[in-house]
Parts: structure tokens; sequence; C-alpha cells
């Protein structure tokens, strides 16, 4: 069994070790507390149209979410109703998951070196930043996660993956990202 008293994810330490100086040189910060690091990963899954068909497919989704990121997902509800889509107020649309701490690192960890390298036809992700530092990706099978048995699948979906970071500025956020090795491709 895993020691979680002495266990540090591969990649928080190698934030620690490696990444913080490195970032501290490049940019020239004075303060440790300036380097950007990262805050959170929020995984989502929208089901849209087959939730209104039919409820287990939300469900089905968000117990695949949990399996990915190894902590409960959350279902996202419909805000209001919209009678155009059949979509009550209230309805399970999708699932949702924040990730901090040991368990973001743990699955970052398991995004750039084992998920994306399933994915087909991978050319490298395009730098999506918000302007705040904050960088968004979508991968459109979560089938290429080993935590999936691909032949319990009902449904292939999508998964949305934010990564929010303390960084100020785009450039630091995507020096922070490449330093984890996180495959661009421009």
């Amino acid at each position: 069994m895993l020691d979680t008293a002495t266990y540090t994810p591969r990649l928080k330490a190698l934030y620690r070790a490696e990444i913080k100086p490195a970032m501290k040189e490049e940019f020239g910060y004075s303060n440790d507390m300036q380097i950007p690091r990262l805050e959170k990963i929020i995984l989502n899954i929208g089901c849209g149209a087959e939730s209104v068909r039919d409820s287990k497919k939300a469900k089905s989704a968000a117990e695949d979410l949990t399996a990915i990121a190894g902590q409960q997902a959350v279902p996202t509800l419909a805000k209001k109703s919209i009678a155009g889509f059949r979509v009550r107020e209230g309805m399970t649309l999708g699932a949702k998951v924040t990730l901090r701490g040991d368990r973001m690192y743990d699955f970052l960890d398991r995004l750039i070196t084992i998920a994306m390298p399933r994915i087909r036809d991978f050319r490298g992700v395009k730098p999506s930043f918000d302007g705040r530092g904050n960088f968004a990706m979508g991968i459109k099978e979560h089938i290429v996660f080993p935590e999936i048995n691909f032949d319990k699948v009902d449904e292939v979906w999508g998964i949305d993956v934010i990564m929010v970071t303390t960084a100020a500025t785009d450039a630091e956020a995507k020096s922070l990202l490449k330093h984890f090795n996180m495959p661009f491709n421009a």
C-alpha cells in the first residue's frame, strides 16, 4: 500500500527541484512567491443532448470521470429550461472535477506521459491561454486514459481540461507548462 505520509508526486518534486530555479532565472523574479505554480486542474465532461434522451449517460460519464481523476465527480446541472433542446432546469448534463495538490500533479503526469501519446494523430497541443495565465485544452476521446476499460465504455466522451496557474501573463504560464513537458505544437 502507498504511504501517503512520505509520497510526493514526481512532477511536484520536479517543480520544487528544477522548475522553480529555472523559472526564477528565466524571468528574474526577486521573490520565490512570484514564481508561477499550478493552482488547480478542472476536468469537465458535457453530455448535452445524450443525457436529455437517457439520464444514465450522465451517470456513466460521471463514473468515467471519477475513475480518470481518482476523485468523486460532481454532476453539472442545467441552470435554465430550454424547450427547444428538451432541457429542464436542474437536469444533469455532465460532470466535473477540480483537482488540487498531489492528485493534480499525479493527473498532470498521467496526462502528459500516458494519455497524450495514446491520442491518434497527435501533433502536440495548441497553446490556448486566456490572457491571465490559465490554459485550456480539449481531449476528444476519454478512452485514452488507462483507467478506462475500453470494453465497458458505452459512449466516448470528450473532456475539457483547464489548468489554472498563478502566472500573471500567458508567456509565464506557457513557460511553466513547457517545463512540465507539455507538448505544445507552436
